[in-house]
């Protein structure tokens, strides 16, 4: 009885670490956007080097995703997101500095931090919640999109009333960085025990269910990206408000969050490992988002809603195909790290290419035709993506650490 408590307090401990731990994945980036004008009069930035504080984190996912899993097969999973965890903390503290270098070293430090929490938080809720993928995978999704929509929204306010303008409003997210590092603590400090070999798998660039599941990924992560960085533009090209305009994005990313709260009900009632039709789905929602955006630009409220709700499943589609189609933790590990190098990679370059077609074609037809192409691709993709079980080759087994929750 009492190892059963102590289990399942384990366990409730772990679930509310990984939450915590998602709250610092994307804060720290969101938070940059509304602060830009004022980050470029006070560090005099050429517009190019302002925008490189949106593209460095994500040129970090990608490079740096495809070596996690030999990292967390080497030194542990829990500890290796510690570390993580502690180079977010750092990052954002020397990004707290009143300083150019400070302002794009620390972004390069929490770009890295992040990485590593976006490769191993799939694959930990693989091993150790398996019949709870959809369920955390939609939790995790939700408070991570959650606390990026606040902060985009407390920005500019923390910056007009706190001393330090706007160095502040991006350090303060240093003390929920604290708090994810004190409840993480426990996960590694657990007693360890070899029970069983821990598999250090290739990431599976030979296989093609691989490959659809990372253009999921990556498509659906590039109109994220392209949306946050260009729609709020569009519509005040319309004729809306700036603050109007900002508005209606946090609306695109409040509907998104609901809608992941969605998901794990209906992959409860779709076929355990055949989720085609749902993926299907919501790519086409995003899909009519895009086209309604194109015939008629003008139904803001209407289009910002349409592509939260297509935005918000897909993510959650995205994260939970890491699980899904993999063996195992270890070789969803080496999945999620493939998607998520190759995905970052795509949307990195697509506010980028956007914003060119805007300005060679002097409008927003041509771009909002790439979105609608993309988001058809995707769709076309979710029928591979959707159904299967990528498995990797495997490379010499390490000990594993197995953990308090595991024994």
């Amino acid at each position: 009885m009492e190892n059963t408590s102590t289990r399942r307090s384990g366990q409730a401990l772990l679930v509310f670490g990984l939450l915590v731990v998602a709250a610092n994945l994307r804060a720290s980036l969101t938070g940059v956007g509304p602060l830009l004008d004022q980050v470029q009069a006070d560090l005099g930035l050429a517009p190019a080097a302002a925008g490189l504080l949106n593209t460095l984190p994500l040129l970090a996912f990608g490079l740096l995703s495809p070596m996690v899993p030999r990292l967390a097969a080497r030194w542990g999973a829990e500890r290796l997101l510690g570390g993580a965890l502690v180079v977010l903390t750092v990052g954002i503290a020397v990004r707290w500095l009143p300083s150019a270098v400070g302002l794009f070293a620390g972004t390069v430090l929490i770009g890295a931090g992040i990485a590593v929490g976006n490769v191993l938080l799939p694959s930990l809720i693989r091993r150790d919640f398996p019949a709870k993928m959809g369920l955390l995978t939609s939790a995790y999704a939700t408070v991570m999109g959650g606390v990026a929509a606040v902060a985009s929204g407390v920005a500019v306010p923390i910056s007009q009333s706190a001393p330090g303008g706007w160095y502040t409003a991006l350090g303060c997210w240093i003390v929920l960085a604290v708090v994810s590092i004190v409840l993480w603590i426990p996960q590694m400090r657990a007693p360890q025990h070899a029970a069983q070999a821990i598999r250090r798998s290739r990431l599976p660039w030979g296989s093609p269910l691989a490959w659809a599941v990372t253009a999921f990924m990556g498509l659906q992560s590039l109109g994220f990206y392209v949306i946050v960085t260009w729609l709020p533009q569009v519509f005040q090209d319309n004729g809306v408000s700036p603050a109007a305009a900002g508005w209606l994005l946090f609306l695109f990313q409040a509907v998104a969050v609901l809608t992941s709260l969605a998901v794990p009900g209906v992959l409860r009632w779709a076929k355990a490992r055949d989720q085609r039709a749902l993926a299907a789905v919501c790519s086409a929602i995003l899909l009519v988002g895009y086209a309604g955006l194109f015939v008629s630009p003008g139904l803001a409220l209407l289009w910002s809603v349409v592509l939260g709700l297509g935005g918000g499943a897909c993510l959650v589609l995205a994260l939970a195909f890491f699980g899904m189609r993999a063996q195992d933790a270890s070789s969803a590990g080496a999945l999620s790290a493939m998607a998520q190098s190759i995905g970052y990679l795509l949307a990195a370059v697509g506010p980028v290419i956007v914003g060119l077609l805007h300005t060679v074609s002097s409008g927003w037809r041509a771009p909002i035709m790439l979105m609608i192409v993309a988001a058809a691709a995707q769709t076309v993709v979710s029928f591979v993506a959707g159904r299967g079980t990528v498995r990797a080759s495997e490379e010499r087994p390490l000990p594993e650490r197995a953990s308090l929750r595991s024994r």
